[in-house]
């Protein structure tokens, strides 16, 4: 018997899915008997992917490299080839695109079912996106998922080729090598997304700061892809230049991103102070105080992105 649950929420539009650490929420627009057949195909999908992940698990946890043979799972062969972008010159498993490549797995499910004109897979806030023609989805952001509260919207517009969205940082359900609150990033699927999402947030940060306390992953998750690296645990108030150092680590490194054209755009949030990455910017830092230069933050998101802070706060 699944082990799925499965159930639709209060509103009577979204589904709930899940297995164990899968964890999903599932809507679709169209006609209703297309959104009757994505929500079974979805059910059906969401039912096989764990038992899949787990006969690879150990493959999946070891750091990737760009010459890896082909795993033999669907959602496996998507996390690899999501790490793979990366694994030349940094540190990273599969593991880190686990998230968005479910998503994406259960959102193809329901396109593969049925004409939907527009769904998505939200993943524990990694979202897989499907958008017909002159379709557009509204997303929110938060700049502190234990603190879950909007801090911005994205508004993405179906020419915009972004699918994706993804969210890391060390106040996630994941652990962290960098000290970010949170890196939201845009890119063309959900895997990519949630894979860079992990480079950039580790990318901010302050080695040796005395107010970041760290601690082998090992000692407080044994079954972690990240092993005995040094994962951030907590992280005390920072001064504004330290935060604005920081965040300026992650910039760059999600920049290259951007030029690489692996990622559409990126948010980068730590104490109350945000970075935005927009597409074709790589030659300074933007670091964006509470209330500061709205107007820039926004206008240097790239074109069919709406980006639009509703308010600031520390």
């Amino acid at each position: 018997m699944s082990r799925l649950q499965a159930r639709l929420l209060p509103d009577g539009q979204r589904l709930h899915l899940q297995d164990g650490p899968i964890n999903l929420i599932v809507q679709a627009w169209g006609p209703p008997w297309a959104v009757s057949a994505a929500y079974l195909a979805a059910h059906r999908r969401a039912a096989t992917i764990l038992d899949e992940l787990c006969v690879e698990l150990l493959d999946l946890r070891r750091p990737a490299r760009p010459d890896d043979a082909p795993l033999a799972g669907a959602v496996a062969r998507r996390m690899q080839h999501a790490a793979a972008c990366f694994a030349a010159d940094l540190f990273i498993t599969p593991m880190a695109a686990v998230a968005g490549a479910v998503a994406e797995a259960v959102l193809q499910a329901m396109c593969d079912a049925a004409p939907v004109d527009r769904a998505y897979v939200n993943n524990g806030g990694d979202i897989a996106v499907h958008l017909g023609p002159g379709e557009s989805l509204t997303a929110g952001l938060v700049d502190r998922p234990d603190r879950p509260s909007l801090f911005a919207r994205a508004v993405l517009h179906a020419e915009s080729g972004v699918r994706g969205i993804a969210t890391s940082g060390w106040r996630g359900r994941s652990h962290s090598l960098g000290i970010a609150d949170a890196v939201t990033v845009l890119a063309a699927t959900a895997s990519g997304a949630d894979a860079a999402a992990t480079v950039i947030a580790n990318a901010v940060d302050l080695p040796g700061h005395p107010a970041v306390q760290r601690v082998r992953c090992s000692e407080i998750d044994p079954d972690s892809d990240l092993r005995d690296l040094p994962v951030t645990c907590a992280v005390g108030p920072l001064r504004p230049d330290e935060i604005e150092q920081a965040l300026d680590r992650g910039f760059r490194c999600g920049a290259a991103l951007v030029g690489k054209k692996l990622i559409h755009a990126a948010a980068l949030h730590l104490q109350g102070m945000t970075a935005t990455v927009p597409a074709g910017c790589c030659a300074a830092s933007l670091a964006v105080s509470p209330g500061a230069n709205r107007q820039t933050e926004q206008a240097c998101i790239p074109p069919f992105v709406d980006w639009n802070p509703y308010h600031a706060r520390r």
